[in-house]
């Protein structure tokens, strides 16, 4: 039997099929708009000019952008825009094998920020790990837990939900995969448990954001609109969609529970013994007062780093430093050596090589589109596609298009900025709100971005070694019910 493609492979592939496309879809860009804050202007950038021009609400009005002035200004829209209406074709500028052979480096050098926070936390937990904290702690909560581990389940997926809703966690999951894991195994789960919490939980939070500034509030701003447009009916779906995703989970979980065959991945069994039992040379019977201290130093680098994110405008330089600062402040606790704290803050490092790699190599895909020059195409071609039609079928269309999107630029900021300008002003000629647009942005990205190559998933199986085949297969239940939920929802929304 073939072995499915593993992450990185796929993602080689997909690269090498954008670089085909530069080849094939024509080449072509709007004009776009940006604030310069050092002088005080928009610079509108064509084709062949750079103009400044002044920062004025009748500016943005002259070029057929309904964006309040203060969202440019305060920094909120931070991106150059498309400006509607300005889309021009050019010529082709196809990516040859060189260009492919680099964007995998771009993406690399592009998302180091995020790359240099994963394998921090990959460092931090060697550490905690050699500590023998780990060991005990999955141990005694194993015992409390007995016989109520579905309480895991819910509260797990429904904190990343709310979290991923709020203020766009993402990423930063990742983290918590190599102390979930071992906890869920012990309670006789498998790993894609863990995984199906934390990501899904995240991404089903991201897909129904209500105050999330990187998807509702950006996409909104972009449209012209307040955010709070629509956010009953916003509020309303992540309720409803976190609990489809709690009972989902929870189902197979006690199927595997039950059955360890019913896993979809029942033949690694061995490989995530061997993945995420706790070091086999540490004895820990019980939580002595250190490792307890070890663990609640732990916890606290996670705690610190929601609050930075979500109050302090933190991002991936402060929150790689606390856990930098965490491991070495753990290290000094368990009083280790030097050289072991080296060794192992290494070894965990290295065990998220291998999912640092994919991030970059997901971040070349859109690289190389955006300098092929068929972005703006791929944009243009959606917006005459869905331009003109009856309202219902126009948001059925666009939902559609937003999930071809994602795969393409699955970034959740990047296509509100990429898109909304442009699309949203066909709301009016359908006579609908622009929120309805905003909806069908947030549903449509979100829901591919749950299977998305392109995007986080095969980072979070990267880390659980799971074949992608693997969780589609798991997947695909919840998928078709969350269509169904998602089409009904913006059929109320548009009628």
């Amino acid at each position: 039997m073939k072995k499915f493609p593993s992450a990185q492979t796929i993602l080689l592939i997909i690269l090498a099929f954008v670089a085909l496309l530069t080849w094939v879809i024509p080449a072509g860009k709007y004009a776009s708009l940006s604030y310069d804050s050092s002088q005080g202007v928009f610079i509108k950038t064509t084709l062949n000019k750079v103009e400044k021009l002044p920062a004025t609400q009748e500016t943005l009005e002259l070029l057929h952008i309904k964006i309040p002035l203060e969202n440019f200004t305060s920094g909120a829209i931070y991106k150059p825009i498309g400006i509607p209406g300005t889309y021009q074709s050019l010529e082709g500028r196809p990516q040859g094998f060189f260009e492919f052979v680099q964007a995998p480096i771009k993406g690399i050098i592009e998302t180091s920020d995020i790359i240099f926070l994963v394998l921090i936390i990959g460092g931090l937990v060697g550490v905690v790990d050699k500590s023998g904290a780990f060991s005990a702690g999955v141990s005694w909560l194993s015992s409390v837990l007995k016989g109520r581990e579905y309480i895991l389940i819910i509260s797990i997926t429904t904190l990343t939900a709310l979290a991923g809703s709020t203020f766009g966690f993402g990423e930063e999951g990742i983290a918590f995969l190599p102390i979930l894991i071992p906890i869920f195994i012990a309670a006789k789960y498998d790993a894609l448990v863990a995984v199906a919490c934390v990501f899904l939980g995240s991404q089903v939070g991201v897909m129904a954001s209500t105050a999330n500034p990187f998807a509702t509030i950006l996409a909104s701003d972009a449209a012209g609109i307040k955010w709070t447009s629509g956010l009953e009916g916003r509020i309303g779906m992540l309720v409803i969609c976190t609990t489809i995703a709690i009972l989902f989970i929870l189902r197979y979980a006690k199927k595997v529970q039950a059955d360890p065959s019913k896993s979809v991945i029942a033949d690694q069994k061995e490989l995530m013994a061997r993945l995420f039992s706790v070091s086999k040379d540490i004895k820990v019977t019980s939580l002595t007062g250190r490792l307890k201290f070890i663990l609640i130093v732990f916890t606290l680098c996670f705690v610190l780093m929601v609050i930075g994110v979500s109050t302090l405008d933190w991002w991936f330089i402060e929150m790689t430093a606390i856990f930098f600062f965490g491991a070495i402040l753990i290290g000094i606790i368990a009083k280790m050596e030097e050289t072991k704290f080296i060794g192992s803050f290494m070894k965990g490092a290295g065990e998220l090589l291998g999912v640092a790699f994919i991030i970059g190599l997901a971040r070349g895909i859109s690289i190389l589109m955006i300098d092929g020059l068929i972005s703006d195409t791929i944009l243009f071609e959606a917006g005459s596609l869905t331009g003109g039609m009856e309202k219902g079928l126009f948001i059925y269309a666009l939902f559609g298009v937003y999930n071809v999107i994602a795969f393409f630029v699955s970034s959740t900021s990047g296509t509100a900025v990429l898109t909304m300008p442009i699309i949203a002003p066909l709301a009016d000629a359908v006579n609908i709100g622009r929120e309805v647009i905003v909806n069908a942005y947030q549903f449509g990205h979100g829901l591919f971005n749950l299977i998305n190559p392109t995007s986080l998933v095969l980072a979070f199986l990267g880390v659980a070694q799971i074949g992608y085949d693997r969780f589609l297969k798991f997947v695909w239940p919840l998928m078709l019910v969350f269509v169904i939920v998602i089409l009904l929802f913006l059929t109320l929304s548009v009628y």
